[in-house]
């Protein structure tokens, strides 16, 4: 409900259905609660969030991803981004983000603590022979095992002019560079 909320504001005053299935993936995007993609996204192995996702826009028939982008709390609208001003399907990594930074946005931190805490769970119990060890009293807090976590937002106007987005923050301490199925035209989305 909360994803679709915004998203149907804008479909019912006749906006864009781009527009609208974007304004949803952000609310959970935006939500440090929310584990699965932006901010407050899991990491991968090094305790860096990297973010992919995808958008098709119906009425256009473009479409354009991101993957591996680091920094940026919005993949979906870089994604967008991607589609409306290149010729591009997929820009990945350090070249998303200066792609991003080239059109305003900026460069944040996403490792919540929540997420960091989690990161540093797995990191401590991977082995009994390195050299990382759990908390002296063997209580973790607020933290869980491996995870991962996709959001997708569809969008169907009743003229028939369909959109979609996918977003994640992918497997949760993936080896870093992993992308997964989110920015993979016709695959994730």
């Amino acid at each position: 409900r909360k994803v679709c909320r915004p998203a149907w504001k804008i479909l019912a005053r006749g906006g864009d259905v781009m527009d609208a299935v974007i304004a949803g993936a952000n609310v959970v995007e935006l939500d440090p609660a929310d584990d699965s993609v932006g901010f407050g996204g899991l990491p991968n192995e090094e305790g860096v969030v990297q973010l992919d996702s995808c958008v098709m826009h119906g009425p256009t028939h473009n479409c354009g991803a991101v993957a591996c982008i680091e920094g940026i709390k919005t993949p979906s609208r870089i994604a967008r981004l991607v589609m409306e001003r290149t010729d591009h399907m997929l820009i990945v990594g350090r070249g998303a983000q200066r792609f991003a930074v080239a059109h305003g946005f900026e460069v944040e931190k996403l490792l919540t603590e929540k997420a960091r805490l989690n990161w540093l769970r797995w990191k401590e119990n991977l082995s009994k022979e390195d050299d990382w060890f759990p908390p002296g009293d063997g209580i973790y807090r607020d933290s869980k095992g491996r995870v991962h976590g996709t959001i997708n937002v569809l969008g169907l106007t009743a003229a028939g002019s369909l959109a979609g987005v996918t977003t994640t923050s992918g497997l949760s301490y993936k080896i870093p560079g992993r992308v997964g199925d989110s920015p993979i035209i016709g695959a994730g989305l």
